[in-house]
């Protein structure tokens, strides 16, 4: 009987699992590319890699100097293409509500604070600057989560690569929120103001609002740390914005640099500058608490020494770089 019992459950399980792999949908079919587009993926980077070989020959012999560092663009490529591999394995990590993946860039100490930085340079190569330099050079290595604008989360790819690498919206809700879970975040309350500023007024900070940034650090209790950087300013020289253009597509501005939209995608390649960034002493807002948010004048004061200790930053650090231009 015991026999026949094991034998009956056994079917039972077998007609279940025919039934189950029936109900269940069948995987999505992955989308393969032409062979001939494939081949020319594989090609294009040695393709651009030759190009710019050949551009930086040509500057270098009307120069006298190096213009582009090949070998340092090399390495950069090389980066790329390993974030391209930990892309490639994404989906198999897990994603938090705010679509940021801690397992493929991995995860290190924590710690509440707000980080309040200026913002230059026509793309915001300056908030990767200060995330590399925590992560890399730190002694205590951390992932910054950085705040950015609607406007680029809100494009297809980039939106993706941005909350992947710990990226968000800017918004209060969600700075108080990772605030909460003591994470590290990145604001820089010049906004698009700064980053679109001409290249005339280099280093000179605009309004930073109402400071909702110091309203959103006192109802965390979290400290704030003002950041002076230095360097952003040269990697994209803005003379120029073409306002039509800017708004035919939707943009808040259109740079025109020295070498954009000239040189076509190279103009999008930074020029070497030298970099300074300094992280100043916190200061701190645990002492006061939720209620004195909505205090406008006490937000305003705090608001105002975090944008003097960064113009006094700037301005140290713009005395101690020798030279522009690696």
């Amino acid at each position: 009987m015991a026999e026949r019992a094991t034998s009956t459950d056994s079917k039972t399980l077998r007609r279940r699992s025919r039934k189950a792999r029936v109900v269940s949908p069948p995987p999505a079919p992955r989308l393969r590319l032409p062979k001939e587009i494939r081949r020319l993926q594989r090609q294009a980077p040695m393709y651009a890699l030759q190009g710019i070989s050949d551009l930086s020959t040509r500057l270098r012999d009307m120069t006298g100097r190096d213009v582009i560092d090949v070998n340092r663009l090399m390495a950069v490529m090389q980066f790329v293409y390993q974030q391209r591999e930990l892309a490639r394995r994404g989906p198999d990590y897990a994603v938090d509500d705010f679509g940021f993946d801690a397992e493929w860039t991995e995860s290190f100490a924590t710690g509440r604070a707000l980080l309040v930085s200026n913002h230059a340079g026509v793309l915001p190569w300056d908030g990767t600057m200060i995330k590399t330099a925590i992560f890399a050079e730190h002694p205590n290595p951390r992932h910054v989560r950085a705040l950015v604008a609607s406007l680029f989360m809100g494009m297809p790819v980039l939106s993706w690569f941005l909350r992947r690498t710990g990226q968000t919206v800017g918004h209060p809700d969600d700075t108080r929120r990772l605030l909460e879970r003591d994470e590290l975040v990145l604001v820089f309350p010049e906004g698009v103001k700064g980053t679109g500023k001409p290249f005339k007024d280099r280093y000179r900070l605009r309004r930073f609002g109402r400071g909702g940034f110091v309203s959103t650090a006192i109802r965390a209790g979290a400290p704030i740390i003002p950041v002076s950087v230095v360097g952003s300013e040269e990697i994209y020289p803005m003379v120029a914005d073409a306002t039509p253009a800017a708004r035919l597509f939707g943009l808040p501005y259109f740079p025109i640099t020295p070498t954009w939209p000239w040189l076509g995608p190279l103009g999008m390649i930074p020029l070497p500058s030298k970099w300074r960034i300094q992280f100043h002493p916190p200061v701190h807002t645990e002492s006061h608490s939720p209620e004195s948010a909505n205090d406008q004048h006490l937000v305003m004061t705090i608001s105002d020494e975090v944008r003097d200790t960064i113009q006094k930053g700037i301005y140290d650090n713009l005395k101690l770089r020798r030279g522009v231009f690696v």
